[in-house]
């Protein structure tokens, strides 16, 4: 692991300094576990957002395939 500096406001500080799981983790674990939450949820949000772009939010398939929407069936069950 590489320590790093960062800056916090006093009050947020305050509040973090307060928490039940900073208190008994630590704030470097605390802070560690927020990071990676942040980038996977930024990697969630980016994964969807590409689903949209590449599918539709309206469920057209795009002129290239235009007409064939309805020739599509789905099975009876």
């Amino acid at each position: 692991m590489k320590a790093i500096q960062i800056t916090l406001d006093d009050d947020l500080l305050a509040r973090l300094d307060r928490d039940d799981e900073v208190q008994r983790d630590g704030r470097s674990a605390v802070l560690r576990r927020a990071a990676d939450l942040y980038l996977r949820q930024r990697q969630d949000d980016a994964i969807s957002s590409a689903y949209r772009r590449a599918y539709g939010d309206g469920g057209e398939l795009g002129d290239e395939f235009a007409g064939w929407q309805k020739e599509g069936a789905w099975p009876a069950e």
